[in-house]
C-alpha cells in the first residue's frame, strides 16, 4: 500500500487495521514534507474505507519522533524560501488528526518531540511504553510550542502544561499517564501482541484493556505543587517572580529559573500567550493562531540562531535578539499574533 510515502513512510492494512510506520530511524523519525503529505491522503482514504476500523501510528527505532526536519527548514529559510508550505501541511495535518472519525492509535515508544507530538497527540489514543519520553522543547531553540500544543498543553491540569511549554523539559511514561497527555501505557514487550490483536478487531479499546499497565507518576507531589503554585500566576513575568522568590530556598524554583533563564526571551513570552489563549480556543482556531506566529517566526532572528547554536556549531550559546525578558514589548509579542488577512491558514 503506498501513499506515494517512499522510503520515509510505510503503510500496510492489516485485518481491521490501518498501520503506519515511520521508517527514518537514522535520523530518529524526524517528520519530512514527504511524510506528512503521504499521511495525509492515506488518512484521507481510511477515514472512508470500510475495511478500515482503527489507524496505528508507530515507529522504528529507538525515536518515535524527535520532531521536524530543523535543518531542513534552516537551510530553507536560510536561502531566502522559508518553508511556510510545509508548516501548512503539517497543521492541517494535525487538525485533521484531531477530527478523525475513527480511533487513531499512537503507539509510542522512545522519544516523541515537536512535529512527533503532532501526529500522535491528537489522535483518541496515545499509548506509551517504558521506554517513552515527552518533550515540546521548542523555546530553548528560539520558536515556539506548535503542531497543536496550543490545544493539548493547555487542558493539562495543575499548570502542567504551561511547565512543559516555558521549559521544554522531558517527561516520562509515568507523567504523561498522570497528566493525561497519554490515555494508556503498556509494557515495550507486548507492542506486537498488541497490533495483532488490535488488527484481528480493530477495537483499540476493549484491546487495551487487556494490555494496559499503569504506569506510576515520576513526579514528587512537593514538586507538582510548586509547578501549580508557580506556573498559575496570571502572566509570564509573575511566573519568574514567583520562581526567583522562590529560588533562594527551593532546589526546583532554582533549577527550574535556570533553565528558563536559557531560552527564548520572545519564545517564552509567546509561548505563555499562546497556551493561556488556547485554553478558550479549537483545535482549529489553536492551528490557525499558530501559524499566525510560524509565518512571523520564518522571518525572526531567534528561531534560526537557535538552530545554529543547537545542529550547526553544536553546544554554542545562542544569541537571542531581544536578549531579555524585559526588553521585549507588548507589541513585540502583539505582532506575532496578528492576522495574516488573505494568508491566512485554510483548514
Amino acid at each position: 500500500m503506498d501513499f506515494d510515502g517512499g522510503d520515509e513512510i510505510r503503510f500496510e492494512h492489516l485485518g481491521r487495521a490501518g498501520i503506519v510506520t515511520l521508517t527514518r530511524p537514522q535520523a530518529l523519525n524526524a517528520v519530512t514534507h514527504r511524510m506528512i503529505k503521504a499521511l495525509d491522503r492515506a488518512l484521507h482514504a481510511w477515514e472512508r474505507d470500510h475495511e478500515v476500523d482503527v489507524v496505528v501510528v508507530k515507529a522504528e527505532g529507538r525515536a518515535f519522533s524527535a520532531g521536524g526536519d530543523i535543518l531542513h527548514i534552516y537551510e530553507a529559510g536560510r536561502a531566502g524560501k522559508p518553508p511556510v508550505e510545509f508548516f501548512a501541511d503539517e497543521y492541517r495535518l494535525n487538525a485533521r488528526i484531531a477530527r478523525f472519525k475513527k480511533p487513531y492509535v499512537a503507539l509510542i515508544d522512545g522519544i516523541v518531540m515537536g512535529g512527533g507530538v503532532g501526529i500522535s497527540f491528537h489522535g483518541s489514543q496515545r499509548v506509551m511504553t517504558e521506554s517513552a519520553q515527552f518533550a515540546m522543547p521548542e523555546v530553548g531553540i528560539g520558536f515556539f510550542p506548535d503542531v497543536g500544543a496550543s490545544h493539548l498543553l493547555p487542558d493539562l491540569g495543575g499548570s502542567f502544561g504551561m511547565y512543559l511549554a516555558l521549559t521544554g523539559n522531558r517527561i516520562r511514561h509515568g507523567d504523561a499517564l498522570w497528566s493525561g497527555l497519554a490515555t494508556h501505557t503498556i509494557k515495550a514487550q507486548d507492542q506486537a501482541a498488541f497490533l495483532d490483536r488490535l488488527a484481528a478487531t480493530g477495537d483499540p479499546e476493549s484491546v487495551l484493556r487487556g494490555f494496559f499497565t499503569p504506569a506510576r507518576r515520576e513526579t514528587d507531589r512537593s514538586v507538582l505543587e510548586a509547578i501549580a503554585r508557580h506556573f498559575a500566576q496570571p502572566s509570564l513575568t509573575d511566573i519568574v517572580g514567583s520562581l526567583e522568590r522562590a529560588s533562594a530556598v527551593d532546589d526546583f524554583a532554582a533549577r527550574t529559573l535556570a533553565t528558563i533563564g536559557t531560552r527564548s526571551p520572545t519564545s517564552l513570552h509567546i509561548a505563555w500567550r499562546q497556551i493561556s489563549a488556547g485554553l478558550t480556543l479549537s483545535m482549529d482556531e489553536c492551528m490557525k493562531m499558530e501559524f499566525r506566529i510560524l509565518n512571523r517566526m520564518l522571518s525572526g532572528h531567534d528561531f534560526y540562531e537557535g538552530i545554529r547554536a543547537a545542529i550547526i556549531d553544536k553546544g554554542s550559546t545562542p544569541l537571542w535578539r531581544p536578549a531579555s525578558l524585559d526588553a521585549v514589548s507588548a507589541a513585540d509579542v502583539d505582532a506575532y499574533f496578528a492576522p495574516l488577512y488573505e494568508r491566512e491558514l485554510k483548514l
